[in-house]
């Protein structure tokens, strides 16, 4: 009975110490393109491939980041500022306005409102990106709230925190508590 219970503890051990908890991550930061560098942004599409004929010198804020794990990551942007019709691109490896369809993944204008832009697309882990927040025309700039979500963690600027998922680590816990409970039951018997 003893070697039983000695069996299913280092069992139990041997499962919870070689689980990796699965991690999802959000994160939120705001951005600011009043006043900022100026570019001829690209059109919407994936890839975008032609430069706009009314964004031809909009302000822009560039973020970069990376992810720990490949996947479907979700973009979004809300414009904060009255008026503000913000539009999003995102480029892998390297961004240079004065080539602004090099690289370039993904842009969007419309999501499904003037005031959000965004994207699901996915990212490779390890792969450096860009995040570029600007304006549909020229006059388009201000203040918009960004939130990118993800499969892994993701690290903006050099921050970003992951967060199990509860329910992963709720399963485990209730799984080792019913065996801890278990084995007690026994043990009085």
């Amino acid at each position: 009975m003893l070697r039983n219970v000695k069996r299913m503890t280092l069992l139990l051990a041997a499962i919870a110490f070689t689980a990796l908890p699965a991690f999802a991550d959000t994160v939120t930061f705001t951005t600011n393109t009043t006043g900022g560098p100026t570019f001829n942004r690209p059109i919407q599409g994936t890839p975008p491939t032609v430069l706009s004929a009314v964004g031809t010198a909009v302000p822009y804020v560039v973020t970069p980041l990376t992810v720990s794990l490949s996947g479907a990551y979700t973009f979004q942007s809300t414009a904060t500022t009255t008026g503000y019709d913000n539009f999003t691109i995102l480029y892998s490896n390297n961004f240079n306005p004065a080539s602004p369809l090099v690289n370039a993944i993904i842009a969007n204008d419309d999501n499904p409102s003037l005031v959000l832009s965004g994207f699901t697309t996915n990212l490779t882990a390890g792969v450096n990106y860009f995040y570029v927040v600007t304006g549909f025309n020229n006059l388009d700039f201000g203040l918009a709230t960004n939130v990118i979500t993800g499969p892994g963690i993701i690290t903006v600027g050099g921050g970003g925190t992951a967060v199990p998922e509860p329910a992963t680590m709720i399963l485990l816990g209730t799984g080792l508590a019913g065996v801890v409970a278990k084995v007690r039951r026994r043990r009085k018997q």
